[in-house]
């Protein structure tokens, strides 16, 4: 039997656009020989649709576009996801659905068992659990077909008290089906590998893992596609980062085989311990997400410039060179803002990287304006001394400012803040933490020196002394980062630590970190919620980023 694997990109709610790529690769398939074509979780509709799935008109047009991928199944069987309703359910009666169709004609639907509710996910908001399970029985093969969280229970737990396919299982299966939206964070996909490589090997039968691609606002789906036989030896792997089609032939013996298997050189390097924090980890991984993240976001939003600010810092020249690579040079204007505290070191710096760029970039002095504004103040300051008030209303203009070349040219602000900086509050709300999409702002500082050098791997595209100099704000004469914040190679140990290994503080004092540096800097995170709260959507890089997947009030009891 040979099974097309279809890792496609879809935008949520744009069912023509969506249903078109299903019957393209249908088409595909067909014309290819194959028997079954299967696609990812919820693809009819996008993944995650969120509050969408409340609205019945959006149910109903995601029925009618299952009903135009019927219509183009003559001669080949299809699986795709979408969610339905049912009339006999006792709860929301709302199901996450893999569709079986064949020859014209819907045969079977498959409901979602394992509904997650944790870091970005929230399914049990919308879906009811499958209540029956049930096998596929296919051109004389059984298919057990799961989705997604589905083959994550390997062994019952507290949240989901039986496996689904221990309930398949004894039906008799010659093959694990799933359907997948798994979102990407560097340690990913070797995870993702480890837990179909299980299915495999529990219930010693070959897996078909159809992931899907593209971003969704913060989310970024790698793809990664994969079928591994039931040695738990991968088979094939489809592309990272992009759409593919890839075939697999079930032969009779129950061996799974693949033509093309080059893709699997793309992970080898990537190894699933990370127990302490290391910058350069997965760092090929994170540049592609970000790249795409940019590229989609831009896409399906229907704008095609970005502006950002060039302080001639690393944080922005990072976000510079992303933002090219995703949307062209010449769709990226970069503004530089000097004022009075701005030095000219860093004002060459941005220069020259424009002049590698090739972008499009501008002057825009905001002395002036400063001067306009202290005056106007005085009064009501009262000749108070010089303080971070000060500070950020320079930051507040150059926020202003690109806010206004935004609006007036229909680009959107990309943020350059990066993950240390929000955790400890080391930004200015409607200064440098305006934008309409956070690049970096799930990247600690030492992750946005170690993508600098992978963007420089080739040629050099960001000046070194970038690179190489100590970051500054430089809102006022001689300030420098480690004024405000300790050194990041201390600091970004300890934030890992609390944000993506959620431990407390004395697990981080135990780890060696110095007992005072650990709770002014938890102190810091915790104080700081309420400007994470009001901060535009962060590309997901990591396990655990600021947004829809920590979920932290912002008034609390500041206890450690």
């Amino acid at each position: 039997m040979k099974i097309f694997l279809a890792q496609q990109n879809y935008h949520i709610g744009n069912f023509k656009k969506n249903v078109a790529k299903i019957i393209d690769a249908i088409n595909t398939a067909k014309a290819a020989g194959g028997d079954l074509v299967v696609f990812s979780e919820l693809c009819i509709c996008g993944y995650p649709a969120n509050d969408l799935l409340l609205q019945r008109n959006f149910i109903e047009q995601c029925k009618m576009a299952v009903d135009e991928v019927v219509a183009h199944t003559k001669d080949i069987a299809v699986i795709v996801g979408a969610p339905i309703y049912s009339s006999t359910a006792m709860g929301k009666g709302l199901f996450n659905a893999a569709f079986f169709i064949e020859d014209g004609e819907i045969k079977q639907i498959i409901h979602k068992t394992c509904l997650p509710d944790y870091d970005v996910f929230d399914e049990r908001r919308y879906f009811d659990p499958a209540v029956s399970w049930d096998i596929i029985s296919f051109r004389k093969r059984k298919i057990a077909v799961t989705i997604c969280e589905d083959i994550w229970c390997v062994e019952p737990d507290f949240n989901y008290p039986y496996c689904p396919l221990d309930r398949l299982k004894p039906l008799g299966p010659d093959v694990i089906i799933n359907l997948s939206a798994s979102p990407f964070d560097y340690l990913h996909a070797t995870k993702r590998m480890g837990v179909v490589k299980a299915n495999a090997l529990k219930y010693e039968l070959p897996v078909l893992y159809c992931n899907t691609t593209g971003a969704q606002t913060d989310l970024v789906f790698d793809g990664g596609s994969m079928g591994m036989d039931s040695n738990g030896t991968l088979c094939g792997l489809l592309k990272y980062f992009e759409e593919d089609l890839s075939c697999f032939t079930l032969n009779d013996d129950g061996s799974l085989s693949c033509e093309d298997f080059s893709n699997y050189k793309q992970i080898t390097t990537i190894n699933e311990e990370c127990t302490h924090f290391n910058p350069e980890y997965g760092i090929e991984l994170v540049y592609n997400a970000l790249v795409l993240g940019i590229r989609d976001y831009f896409k399906k939003m229907g704008f095609q410039k970005a502006v950002i600010g060039s302080s001639g810092g690393i944080d922005s020249a990072v976000v510079l060179a992303l933002a090219c690579e995703a949307l062209g040079n010449d769709n990226v204007v970069a503004v530089m803002m000097p004022s009075e505290y701005s030095t000219a070191h860093s004002l060459e710096d941005a220069k020259q990287l424009n002049e590698n760029l090739q972008n499009p970039n501008h002057t825009i002095p905001i002395k002036d304006i400063y001067e306009t504004f202290l005056k106007t103040l005085n009064p009501f300051f009262d000749n108070l001394p010089f303080n971070v008030t000060e500070e950020n209303l320079q930051s507040r203009i150059r926020g202003n400012t690109l806010m206004a070349i935004a609006n007036k040219f229909n680009y959107i602000l990309l943020n350059t803040s990066n993950k240390s900086e929000l955790c400890t509050g080391y930004g200015t709300l409607y200064g440098d933490m305006a934008g309409g999409l956070s690049v970096l702002g799930d990247c600690y500082k030492q992750q946005v020196y170690a993508l600098a050098k992978f963007i420089n791997r080739k040629k050099k595209v960001i000046p070194l002394h970038i690179i190489s100099k100590p970051p500054s704000a430089e809102l006022r004469p001689d300030q420098k980062d480690t004024d405000s914040l300790p050194d990041y190679t201390m600091l970004d140990e300890i934030l890992f630590g609390y944000i993506e290994q959620h431990k407390t503080a004395a697990q981080i004092k135990a780890s060696g970190c110095a007992a005072d540096m650990v709770e002014r800097v938890l102190k810091m995170v915790n104080r700081n919620e309420y400007k994470r709260a009001q901060f535009c959507p962060i590309i997901r890089i990591s396990p655990k980023a600021f947004g829809i997947g920590r979920r932290m009030p912002v008034v609390a009891f500041n206890t450690l």
